[in-house]
């Protein structure tokens, strides 16, 4: 099975982020979209008001997850994926 991680804060979730999310679940069996909770800048939404608004955008594409991780992405990457 081929899997891809697709990080970043999406604040706000816009439509470069859908149509990027939706082309990379065709190149992949699943495609896990993963929210970062804890930037170093200001935010407009809160977590799962992120959470909620990519879930909505992109809840018709069956290959996809969306979840928040708040670690290194290089540390969420390497529990998502053990070797």
């Amino acid at each position: 099975m081929l899997k891809a991680i697709y990080p970043g804060t999406f604040d706000p979730v816009h439509n470069g982020h859908v149509d990027i999310a939706t082309r990379a679940a065709k190149l992949f069996d699943h495609l896990t979209i993963a929210i970062y909770d804890r930037p170093l800048k200001s935010l407009l939404f809160a977590t799962e008001e992120r959470r909620a608004m990519l879930e909505k955008a992109l809840g018709h594409v069956p290959n996809i997850s969306v979840v928040t991780y708040s670690q290194l992405t290089v540390d969420f990457a390497g529990k998502w994926a053990p070797r």
